[in-house]
């Protein structure tokens, strides 16, 4: 047991984790993880950035799945995040998981693509990159500071294609329904999958109540980014939460609501570090198709993450 984490929190992960994975998971807190990023192609190709960050000195280890994506260790962050190529946008720090969640999306160069809770804008700007740059994005956000931090990002990063909403993701799909032919929530959550022992500011306000308040505010999100999204398209909803209330049960109260419609999709990760959805949890039971969402089990490269792909009929 991880101590100073809060002991409910520690409770609940062992129903959540498998068992032979608890103890990695409990060491992913105590320590650092490694660096990771990704090379920006609207601006840079992995070749020039290798090229310079080795020069500075600073050792990549590529990430076999996705050619535009490297690691460091956690001591070269520093170097990583104050390198020329970062300061001008062309290469982004991102946790692995988040990465990996673009991909899965899997947007097309002139699609309609959607990211409706987009700050700080490192999907927005990646699904940006996947796009190469042709077709319309959407990015949403409701709070204005938290924008202006958007909208910088991603003119630094060369997106040329995004369009900046300040409004409340809850509203879009009343909007502009079956508009979207990719959808993006990663959904504000309680971010439990970013506690570090290290950081006591990082877990100082969890509480179950809190992921209650999270999760009422992710069914209204789910059913927005649905109604967005056209007949035959894909959506991607991801948190960075182990809760179940926030993961599992947000996925299945779309499911109820369109029982014809919306329908999950197998996710084939190109990593081990992983295990299928819930289909329960408590007194809570979750329909059978939740066990082809994904959830990452954290290690010294990735941070815990869930992951469903929704398609609509």
């Amino acid at each position: 047991m991880n101590p100073g984490l809060p002991t409910e929190f520690l409770q609940r992960l062992e129903t959540i984790v498998p068992a032979d994975w608890l103890s990695i998971v409990h060491e992913s807190f105590l320590h650092p993880k490694s660096t990771s990023f990704r090379v920006n192609t609207l601006k840079c190709t992995p070749d020039i950035a290798r090229q310079e960050l080795s020069a500075a000195g600073i050792a990549l280890a590529p990430i076999e799945w996705c050619e535009h994506a490297f690691a460091v260790p956690a001591s070269a962050r520093a170097s990583i995040t104050h390198h020329p190529l970062a300061e001008n946008g062309g290469l982004y720090v991102q946790g692995l998981s988040s990465i990996l969640a673009s991909l899965l999306l899997d947007p097309q160069p002139g699609e309609q693509v959607l990211d409706l809770a987009a700050a700080p804008g490192g999907k927005a700007n990646h699904l940006a990159a996947l796009m190469k740059n042709m077709g319309w994005l959407s990015v949403v956000e409701p709070i204005r500071k938290r924008m202006f931090v958007l909208a910088d990002n991603l003119k630094r990063a060369g997106v040329k294609i995004s369009h900046t909403y300040l409004m409340d993701g809850r509203k879009v799909g009343d909007k502009v329904p079956g508009r979207f032919d990719r959808v993006m929530l990663d959904a504000p959550c309680s971010g439990e999958a970013r506690f570090s022992i290290d950081e006591p500011e990082t877990f100082a306000y969890w509480s179950p109540r809190k992921i209650n308040e999270q999760a009422r505010k992710q069914k209204a999100l789910i059913v927005s980014a649905f109604k967005a999204l056209r007949s035959g398209g894909r959506m991607l909803y991801c948190t960075c939460s182990f809760a179940p209330e926030e993961n599992e049960s947000i996925v299945d109260h779309l499911l109820q609501m369109y029982p014809d419609e919306a329908r999950l999709v197998a996710l084939d990760l190109p990593i081990t570090n992983w295990h299928a959805g819930l289909t329960w949890f408590g007194n809570d039971r979750w329909s059978d198709q939740l066990q082809l969402a994904r959830r990452i089990l954290p290690n010294e490269l990735f941070d815990g993450f869930f992951l469903a792909r929704i398609e609509k009929n």
